[in-house]
């Protein structure tokens, strides 16, 4: 939900699991989210929305506008 924790994820984990990470912007209609309560996942500053991935193509369907790339790790 936050930059600098997309920031983490990306730099911290991904790109040691995969060799690269990124992170992106895009808005996601607050009609869908409402479905879905923030959750917790380490720690105050780590808020996120866990939605089931058989459920990716509402949450792609959902998302407003361009998705931005705004920062890339390898």
């Amino acid at each position: 939900m936050t930059e600098d924790y997309a920031i983490k994820i990306a730099r911290d984990w991904n790109v040691k699991a995969s060799g690269s990470g990124f992170v992106t912007r895009f808005e996601v209609l607050k009609s869908y989210l409402d479905a879905y309560d923030v959750q917790e996942a380490g720690g105050r500053a780590h808020l996120e929305y866990w939605i089931p991935a058989e459920e990716m193509d509402a949450f792609n369907n959902a998302i407003v506008g361009q998705i931005i790339i705004t920062q890339t790790f390898r």
